[in-house]
């Protein structure tokens, strides 16, 4: 039984919204695979060269923001009793925005095009400012935060910061100015991205959605009170701290150590979500608790990655080992993606034919559940797609040539599959509608 006693479900903007986020996000998945099958081991022969840089923004850009945006879309009314502004006007404007700007910034880096750069940078400034604005003045709205709105702001003040580092990288690739260490302002752009606006929202998330949908025991209370504002100040004095290290003379080590505190935050929080999971009452093994458990065991393998180069620094900088902890680390949030997604669009469609059945008091219908929804079958099927496409990618950094048009043809295949079930989950939908507003016998 899904506890939804704490949602303002009477709130929700149209399912429009949410559903045109969540079915373009495979489109750029299935672009990223295509890439990888085309572009083979040039794809991972380094992180900086064009066919990887297009592939991660297709992937982090295409797919964990377009699916995260619409989620807060969704969320924030639900959640907080804060509808946000306009939301199908501005929901849609920065939808367009993303679907035009994706593309172009994939398609700078992959012809070097000046042009194809500037256009990018206008549609995908103008779509994050749009989204920060709107989903900013939502979240200064509510008079009663709870915590998951708390993972909620400082997941958006991280996206900020992220996207004033990406602003700046590509304004020194255009030639606008220049960018004295390059290196260093794209670790922090990758790491505020993933670390702060994705990991930080996930977590916040997760309070409400892990309880809701897996039955699970409420996450401790010092953990929700203190965690997303204990990672982003982590993140923030590893900014500050970074670019202050050479000009003041810090210690080596002082620099990374919000960093290494930011990891045992992560992994704590790990750590109790295997807890809360082993402990829900809902004991059937599900397609999205699949995906929980992979995402976790991915992180946490990205963690034990991170901390092993800091005890052998030589094996950390190896050819491929950068590129493996950007596998696992990307691999780990479109895992956890994948499964909030069969959890949360079934679950709209199933709400939102309740309410209009409701509205409508046509009680003949007999709404399909969940299950009816997207059966279990079709979501496994892609879980082990998905599976099969991050065992491929976990040696394609040391060994490119081998194993990368595989592992195009798994995430084509995987995102494929996830782009059938969530169509099979919409199909279903419309089709219930129809009969809901068709007119009743007499």
């Amino acid at each position: 039984m899904l506890s939804t006693a704490n949602l303002s479900l009477e709130q929700a903007p149209p399912i429009s919204i949410p559903l045109r986020f969540f079915l373009s996000a495979p489109l750029f998945g299935l672009a990223a695979g295509l890439l990888l099958l085309l572009g083979g081991g040039e794809v991972f022969a380094s992180r900086w060269s064009a066919p990887a840089l297009a592939l991660t923004h297709l992937l982090t850009l295409g797919v964990l923001a377009m699916v995260m945006c619409g989620a807060m879309l969704q969320m924030l009314p639900v959640v907080a009793g804060s509808p946000v502004p306009r939301v199908v006007l501005s929901g849609g404007l920065v939808h367009l925005l993303l679907l035009v700007g994706v593309p172009a910034l994939a398609g700078a880096f992959l012809t070097g095009d000046a042009l194809w750069m500037a256009a990018a940078l206008l549609a995908l400034g103008a779509a994050f400012t749009l989204f920060v604005l709107v989903v900013g003045i939502a979240l200064w709205r509510v008079t009663l935060p709870s915590h998951t709105v708390g993972g909620m702001r400082a997941a958006l003040a991280a996206l900020l910061v992220t996207l004033c580092i990406g602003g700046y990288l590509a304004g020194g690739m255009v030639g606008a100015w220049g960018v004295a260490d390059p290196l260093l302002w794209t670790g922090l752009h990758l790491n505020w991205g993933l670390l702060g606006w994705v990991g930080l929202l996930l977590v916040g998330v997760s309070y409400q959605v892990l309880p809701m949908f897996q039955v699970t025991p409420e996450y401790p209370l010092w953990m929700r009170r203190f965690w997303a504002g204990g990672g982003f100040v982590c993140l923030s004095l590893w900014l500050l701290l970074g670019l202050a290290a050479e000009r003041v003379g810090l210690p080596a080590w002082l620099p990374g150590l919000p960093l290494w505190l930011l990891g045992l935050g992560y992994l704590l929080f790990f750590v109790v979500t295997l807890r809360l999971l082993a402990r829900r009452r809902r004991r059937i093994l599900n397609p999205s608790l699949l995906f929980w458990y992979l995402g976790i065991a991915l992180a946490v393998a990205a963690l034990l990655l991170f901390a092993g180069g800091g005890w052998l620094p030589d094996a950390a900088s190896a050819t491929g080992s950068p590129l493996l902890m950007g596998v696992l680390l990307l691999g780990s949030a479109l895992s956890f993606v994948n499964g909030m997604l069969y959890r949360i669009v079934p679950f709209l469609s199933w709400f939102h034919l309740q309410h209009r059945q409701l509205a409508l008091l046509n009680m003949s219908v007999i709404l399909p559940n969940m299950k009816e929804l997207l059966p279990d079958r079709w979501a496994n099927l892609q879980f082990y797609a998905y599976l099969a496409a991050v065992f491929a990618a976990l040696p394609a950094p040391f060994a490119p040539e081998s194993v990368s048009r595989l592992c195009g043809l798994l995430v084509c295949l995987s995102f494929l599959l996830l782009l059938s079930n969530l169509l099979r989950v919409a199909v279903r939908y419309r089709a219930t509608l129809a009969r809901l507003h068709a007119p009743i016998p007499s």
